[in-house]
């Protein structure tokens, strides 16, 4: 069962979503908060498998969530955070990515969607929506993904977790262990001076 936590500032958004996602068997949502500060509070208190975040709250807005998690290392547990917005500025782009966000949505995306990027983030996966995607353009990076020294074997590990697939699945893909894949992606975060599993996949669709 996943646990979902909903911080969204507008309560006709955040009940409705608490309610159609509650519907679905494997997402259990444990509560709903209103800013980013009772964001910080809630995960503080309970047991959180992924934030539903909105990037425009008041008091605490979702990317100084994102930043709080990232400095005071709240994320070492598994949690993963999904941004959902109405905005799609490269500047939030940019900021949700290199603080750790595993997905990234725009609010008109239908339920069915919103649900399929939850149980994607929960089996760590990355979620982007297709205008998200679209926009990395602006994020581009001068450095082409060969340049950062990778080997043969961890350049085809960047290629699976840019195609969406999980670590079990990229041991079973490539016949390695699960632990292994975990060494290989330790040390491809190294080589490209990154922090996140996301991060990989957007340098590597970045430079294709």
């Amino acid at each position: 069962m996943i646990r979902l936590l909903i911080a969204d500032d507008d309560i006709l958004i955040r009940e409705s979503l608490r309610i159609i996602i509650g519907t679905d068997a494997d997402i259990e949502v444990i509560g709903t908060v209103q800013n980013g500060k009772e964001c910080i509070d809630y995960i503080k208190e309970k047991q959180i498998d992924i934030i539903l975040l909105d990037v425009r709250m008041p008091i605490m807005d979702g990317i100084e969530v994102l930043k709080y998690l990232e400095i005071h290392k709240l994320r070492q547990t598994g949690l993963k955070i999904l941004v959902l917005t109405t905005f799609d500025e490269d500047e939030h782009i940019r900021a949700a990515i290199a603080n750790g966000a595993s997905g990234f949505l725009l609010k008109n995306s239908t339920p069915d969607k919103i649900i399929a990027a939850i149980k994607s983030v929960a089996l760590g996966n990355g979620a982007f929506e297709t205008e998200v995607i679209n926009r990395l353009n602006t994020l581009k990076s001068n450095k082409h993904i060969e340049s950062y020294g990778l080997s043969n074997r961890e350049l085809e590990i960047v290629d699976q977790i840019a195609k969406g697939l999980s670590n079990k699945e990229i041991a079973c893909k490539l016949f390695i262990s699960e632990g292994t894949v975990k060494n290989y992606i330790t040390s491809i975060l190294s080589k490209m001076n990154l922090k996140h599993r996301t991060q990989i996949a957007i340098a590597y669709l970045n430079n294709m």
